[in-house]
Parts: structure tokens; C-alpha cells; sequence
């Protein structure tokens, strides 16, 4: 694997020849690196890229897999998916190699993420781990991945949002009729529920506020407006 430096730039560059996947045998030019290092590295990862192999990182796995599905997905959802796993899964197993992610090691990126200070709700926290265990699938599928580690860790999150409790129709009636002879009572539900007109409303409004002057003072008889 070696690197050449270009005397008239002082810069470094890697050239060397691969076999693409129709079996072609090719010669791969990249200029600029600043250091001999990187040059090889570059080598490496393109090299690596190529075999795709089980071993390769997983940060090459994620750009075998984007450039895969960029054919596959619409855009608004190659974005989405993009921007969960560069944000919330390259940072923690970028640089790892895929066959030497454990179960331990994705149970620990879920707890990073589930005490989160960003305090991701159930929904995301699902979403996040989906997009795991996805590209995971992927290498296992097409690149010779023996286990999925996602599975042995088990899931986080929920993939549907805690329900709310709504009133029937019926039930509404029933409480509207339950607090009818309760005149404070009834003025703040009529108010609150919104099912009354703005008018409507700024009466009950005052109305609300002359049974409270009442309680208080009850000897008065007579409120000038």
C-alpha cells in the first residue's frame, strides 16, 4: 500500500489499482493529503469499501448503505434517515468494525441515549434504535455479517405515543347534566370546553365573576357596572 508525495506541492497522494464489481481491474487516483498517513488510509478504507467485507467500520458500512438506499427511498426519507445516524449512531460506533459490535456495546449506546439531557421521547428513541438494527440487517444480509447484535440487546422506546383519553359524546352529556345545578361549576366546564361562542363565553366570563363577588360578600344586593 503505498503513498507517493508530489515534490512540487509538498502534498501526498495515493494511487494504486483495485477490481470493481464487474470484475475490472482499475487504478485509482486521489490527490491532497497533507500527511503520508492519511493517504493510506484513504487507501485502506477505499479498498475496504470495495471488499466489503465483515470486518470493514462501521462507518464504511453507513456509506455502502446511504449510497444503496439513495436509489431506494424517497429524499425526504434518505434525509431522515441520514441525519438519525449521522447524529445519534455514527458518533458512538463510527469507527468500529461491524463484526466486532457486541450486544453489550449497543446496550450501552441505548442507555447513552435514554439519559439523554435532550430527553427524546419513546416514539424517537424508537425510531433511533429501528435505524440500528437496520443497517445492521443490511451487513448481515448482503455482507456476510454472522449475528445481529441489535436483537441479543433487545429494543428501546415505543413505537406508538402514549394514548389520551377523550370523553365520548354520551360522556360529555352525562357530566354536563351531573354538574347543571352547580352554577360555578357548570359556568367553568361550558367556559373551558370551548363549545360555546365567543360571546357566549365573555357572558360566562362575568357571570363567573359575580358568583365569586356573591361568595364573597354575600349581603350584597346590588353591583354597579
Amino acid at each position: 500500500m503505498p503513498a507517493y508525495k508530489d515534490e512540487k506541492t509538498g502534498k501526498w497522494f495515493a494511487k494504486f489499482y483495485y477490481t470493481n464489481w464487474q470484475g475490472i481491474k482499475k487504478q485509482k487516483w486521489k490527490r491532497g493529503f497533507a500527511t503520508k498517513k492519511e493517504a493510506l488510509g484513504f487507501e485502506r478504507d477505499f479498498l475496504e469499501k470495495q471488499s466489503a467485507n465483515p470486518d470493514m467500520t462501521f462507518q464504511n458500512l453507513y456509506e455502502i448503505y446511504m449510497e444503496d438506499m439513495a436509489a431506494r427511498l424517497k429524499q425526504s426519507t434518505l434525509l431522515t434517515k441520514k441525519a438519525v445516524l449521522q447524529t445519534h449512531i455514527l458518533p458512538f460506533f463510527g469507527s468500529k468494525p461491524i463484526n466486532e459490535i457486541k450486544a453489550s456495546d449497543v446496550r450501552r449506546w441505548q442507555a447513552k441515549l435514554m439519559s439523554s439531557p435532550n430527553n427524546y421521547s419513546q416514539t424517537y428513541l424508537k425510531k433511533i434504535n429501528t435505524e440500528l438494527n437496520s443497517i445492521i440487517n443490511y451487513a448481515k444480509r448482503f455482507y456476510d455479517l454472522n449475528t445481529n447484535p441489535c436483537g441479543k440487546a433487545g429494543t428501546i422506546g415505543k413505537a406508538k405515543a402514549e394514548e389520551m383519553d377523550y370523553w365520548t359524546y354520551d360522556e360529555y352529556i352525562a357530566f354536563r347534566e351531573g354538574v347543571k345545578d352547580k352554577s360555578l361549576s357548570y359556568i367553568c366546564f361550558e367556559s373551558c370546553t370551548g363549545l360555546v361562542c365567543e360571546k357566549v363565553n365573555c357572558l360566562l366570563y362575568h357571570l363567573l365573576i359575580l358568583t365569586l363577588i356573591t361568595r364573597q360578600y354575600p349581603s350584597t344586593e346590588h353591583i354597579s357596572g
